[in-house]
């Protein structure tokens, strides 16, 4: 494996036109490949972005649909790698469909994919009430994948308020770089976005890609935006100069920063095992 390897995080509008948001996400790609980066990540809803809450459902399709299979000609025509997520898969009903990160090497091939297991069922202060699981089935496995960026932790926007996972991912599963493809509100985003990405990153001492949606997406609905590269020590080393503009966000991955944080703040020796907060809580 190579010391170190450029990175790419997309920022961008989606909405509720599939040619359009392909015609985006191509044009980021080819600045991705100029860039030199070898992974492109891309925001939750990349492909589809719905007026209201629930049209998603009526463009859902399985992996192996004509949508994807753009994605993945696209990948293999660019000789990139492409984190995605969440696409809006089929699900086991036309009432359900899954929100899944789906990951693309450079041949084309879709090596992984997670399905959102914690669903935006939120009343947002000062905004709009959301309940993603009444058209979307929750996913259940933790997933991490070997690649040439390192062991990778998928998961998607929501995900994120929920750090068991991101230690499981660490600590259980050997993440090196975790995957937050978001498409945060403007109110939540503008509380806690950089905030909850930071504690992710240096709790796990793990580098964090954080693709996000940025901008009005229609007359209701709105992205807070400023996608972030963030390296294992809480630092960010990537990012746009707007936080709603569409472009890219690009930095590398350094294999010896991450060994190095890890080896003189050796928190996964320190941490206490599962078993011991269940002796703590028994003996209460």
């Amino acid at each position: 494996m190579a010391t170190s390897v450029r990175v790419a995080a997309a920022q961008m509008t989606s909405v509720n036109d599939l040619s359009a948001n392909f015609s985006t996400c191509s044009r980021l790609v080819k600045e991705a490949v100029t860039a030199g980066a070898k992974l492109l990540c891309f925001p939750e809803n990349f492909s589809y972005v719905g007026s209201k809450s629930g049209n998603s459902l009526a463009i859902a399709e399985p992996l192996d649909g004509p949508i994807m299979k753009k994605y993945c000609s696209l990948a293999k025509e660019s000789s990139i790698w492409l984190s995605l997520g969440g696409f809006q898969e089929k699900g086991s009903d036309d009432s359900h469909l899954r929100n899944t990160h789906v990951l693309i090497d450079d041949a084309g091939n879709i090596r992984s994919t997670y399905s959102k297991m914690h669903l935006f069922d939120v009343d947002v202060p000062g905004g709009a009430v959301y309940k993603e699981s009444s058209f979307t089935e929750a996913g259940n496995d933790v997933v991490a994948m070997d690649s040439p960026f390192g062991r990778l932790g998928l998961t998607v926007c929501y995900d994120l308020r929920f750090p068991d996972l991101y230690q499981e991912l660490r600590f259980r599963h050997g993440a090196e770089v975790l995957l937050v493809p978001a498409a945060f509100t403007k109110v939540t985003g503008e509380a806690h976005w950089e905030t909850l990405l930071r504690a992710r990153a240096i709790e796990t001492q793990c580098y964090v890609i954080a693709a996000a949606q940025g901008g009005k997406h229609s007359e209701e609905r709105e992205s807070y935006g400023d996608s972030l590269i963030i390296d294992p020590w809480g630092k960010i080393v990537g990012r746009l100069s707007d936080r709603t503009s569409t472009g890219i966000a690009v930095a590398d991955i350094e294999f010896s920063v991450i060994q190095s944080v890890r080896s003189k703040m050796p928190i996964s020796q320190h941490r206490k095992p599962v078993e011991f907060w269940r002796s703590a809580s028994a003996s209460l």
